[in-house]
């Protein structure tokens, strides 16, 4: 038994604002990541360090995730992982 999210494609990002990006998956599901945390490290300081090339994100749908055009890119399974719901569920009164 594993505890990993699955590995579900990327197929459409979009740029809210900075570093908050809103990610559609294969399965259907909307998540909004806030991917500040996680832009250290060699291939994320050009992202960090001009926003017009983090906003140039792309889904690369032959590996099925975000990918930059410096060559960084972030696993599906993290973007699952660290996503929230795009829309929160809303409970309905019986009242």
């Amino acid at each position: 038994m594993t505890d990993l999210h699955p590995i579900v494609d990327v197929v459409a990002v979009r740029v809210l604002s900075r570093y908050i990006i809103e990610v559609t998956f294969a399965d259907d599901e909307v998540k909004v990541i806030d991917l500040e945390p996680v832009l250290w490290g060699e291939a994320f300081a050009p992202l960090v360090a001009d926003y017009e090339l983090f906003k140039a994100v792309r889904v690369d749908p032959d590996a099925g995730t975000i990918v930059w055009p410096n060559g960084a890119d972030i696993s599906p399974r993290m973007l699952h992982e660290k996503g929230r719901p795009a829309v929160p569920h809303r409970h309905h009164s019986t009242t």
